[in-house]
């Protein structure tokens, strides 16, 4: 079905929605705010079970592991927002530069693992690329044909890490050109570059959903997708680029971890969903759609990297993991449900 700029006349069966009041908004604000003395609790906690805690060194390690999944995490919350969830960023995250990489890797220095068919200049572009067509591809089966977005997202999600598997043989591309190891291994000012970008995509997000009519049409669509196309809201159209920024963010966020291993292994993103739902979740970013905001998502990621490096720093293993991230996300659905009164479905 394709939308229609309004003629001026609303529905009554669809009203308009409403602006919200300021008190609405101060408690929004209050609500982005929630997870900070959480977040200074652990730095505590970290410190008191390792003063490296607080280390420089360390700080920066935490925040360069999380700035690639910290991507995913906004890449999720733009399209959580709209009331839809993408399932299949984490395959993008793996597929994109292994698209790249076997195409522009030289066979000889891999023994075969790459076709060589593009100079190396092509590699980002290709990356870049091949995430607008999956998000692109998800937008024509959910926004074109209506199909249900947690299937056909789970679906794409097989069938790219399949691609992947694929054309790698299971192995790991390696001998990456440094045009897809730069922002992955370099540094700006002292700081990895792939934690300046984080950064960088997190305030545009902040200010782009916080400040601007797109972001507002994204909240719109979320809390009422029928009142915000009577309000005017091409609401097709504005699906459908979220999902493609999502996919292209999933795909830059591939290339930074790529850049940083120097190798796309044939399983790169297994699993991150589970910590891109509890980051996002966590961070008050509503599985309902029409509620959460940027910065929220940004504090929930960061809390949880922290938790993992002080459970690292404590010697728990690792294995332990997934069970934190499981057990993260119940708990915020809890306390959502507790404290915000609506059931997350």
């Amino acid at each position: 079905m394709s939308d229609t700029l309004s003629t001026g006349t609303v529905p009554a069966s669809a009203p308009p929605p409403t602006r919200p009041s300021s008190r609405h908004l101060a408690v929004a604000r209050l609500r982005d705010l929630a997870l900070v003395p959480a977040i200074v609790a652990v730095a505590i906690v970290g410190w008191i079970i390792s003063p490296v805690f607080l280390s420089t060194d360390n700080v920066l390690n935490v925040l360069q592991s999380m700035s690639e999944i910290a991507i995913l995490v906004l890449a999720q919350t733009i399209v959580l927002i709209t009331g839809k969830m993408d399932l299949s960023l984490e395959s993008t995250f793996g597929l994109a530069p292994g698209i790249a990489a076997w195409l522009v890797v030289d066979p000889e220095l891999t023994r075969g693992l790459g076709l060589g068919l593009l100079p190396d200049a092509w590699a980002v572009p290709v990356v870049l690329l091949v995430g607008a067509l999956v998000g692109a591809f998800n937008g024509l089966l959910i926004v074109r044909f209506g199909l249900n977005g947690f299937i056909v997202t789970l679906g794409m999600l097989i069938i790219l890490r399949g691609l992947l598997t694929g054309i790698s043989g299971g192995q790991t591309f390696f001998a990456l050109p440094g045009s897809m190891t730069y922002l992955g291994s370099t540094s700006w000012l002292g700081v990895p570059a792939s934690v300046w970008v984080s950064l960088l995509l997190f305030a545009a997000g902040i200010v782009v959903l916080g400040h601007t009519r797109a972001g507002r049409a994204l909240y719109a669509i979320g809390g009422n997708a029928d009142a915000a196309r009577a309000a005017g809201i091409r609401t097709d159209r504005v699906l459908w680029v979220a999902l493609v920024v999502a996919s292209v963010l999933a795909a830059l966020a591939g290339l930074l971890i790529s850049g940083r291993l120097a190798a796309v292994p044939a399983a790169q993103g297994d699993g991150a969903i589970f910590q891109v739902f509890a980051a996002a979740v966590i961070g008050g970013v509503s599985l309902n759609g029409g509620r959460g905001s940027v910065f929220g998502a940004f504090t929930g990621v960061l809390l949880l990297f922290m938790i993992i490096n002080v459970l690292t720093l404590a010697g728990v293993p690792a294995q332990w993991t997934n069970f934190l991230n499981g057990a993260v996300i119940l708990i915020a659905l809890v306390v959502s449900r507790i404290t915000g009164g609506r059931a997350q479905t």
